[in-house]
């Protein structure tokens, strides 16, 4: 069969220039998003339904979720964040605030947020924070009040008051409007099921009463 190489050319140019303008698939907001193929009636969206747009007031852009501090964990932080409930203005413009209240010598202890990276602003107290890359060389920086750091997306990073006094207080932003947070001591120690004791054993080189004293502290 003879080929018409112009022809061919002419459908490669087509096909590569179509590509341009073709959308790829939009950043999940969820950990998974199972198919429905029995298709019933419910229906669960990649974020939340909009209102109608002449409805739509300056209030719905603006928030005092971030006002006020909450409990401290056992690791000494708390975390607010702001959503779609308590800034619906937020919806689809794929972002999320936090503000941050870590303790006196609290911590937020390494974790990672897989659908976002995250830019923090320490407004007060001292802190040293940094992240892990996947070469595993760790990046660090002491802040202070009005220094900015990015952790990038998916990389585990911690946040650590020096000041073993003063509480510290940050504000961040975060790249997605559900960017999901996984702490790595407590996703690994705690999980539901549990992760086998030899795997933890084998992987983090300790022994059965080390994995059930971890798991004790961790509150598992």
């Amino acid at each position: 069969m003879k080929i018409n190489y112009i022809s061919l050319f002419k459908l490669i140019l087509a096909l590569s220039y179509n590509t341009v303008f073709i959308k790829s698939d939009l950043d999940p907001l969820h950990d998974y998003c199972v198919a429905d193929s029995k298709k019933t009636q419910n229906f669960f969206s990649n974020g939340v339904p909009c209102i109608n747009p002449d409805q739509t007031l300056a209030s719905h852009f603006a928030t005092s979720a971030l006002s006020k501090p909450g409990d401290m964990n056992q690791f000494g932080f708390n975390i607010t964040l702001t959503n779609a409930n308590s800034l619906p203005g937020l919806n689809t413009l794929g972002l999320v605030m936090a503000r941050i209240d870590i303790a006196s010598n609290g911590l937020v202890p390494p974790h990672s947020h897989p659908r976002a990276s995250e830019v923090t602003i320490l407004l007060e107290g001292s802190l040293l924070v940094g992240f892990v890359d996947t070469n595993d060389r760790l990046y660090t920086q002491q802040l202070r009040p009005g220094d900015c750091f990015v952790f990038p997306r998916g990389l585990i990073h911690f946040l650590y008051n020096l000041d073993f006094v003063n509480p510290a207080l940050t504000m961040s932003g975060l790249s997605s409007q559900n960017p999901g947070a996984q702490i790595s001591s407590i996703a690994t120690f705690t999980s539901k099921p549990l992760m086998p004791d030899e795997v933890l054993k084998k992987g983090f080189k300790v022994n059965g009463q080390d994995v059930v004293r971890i798991r004790k502290n961790l509150g598992g």
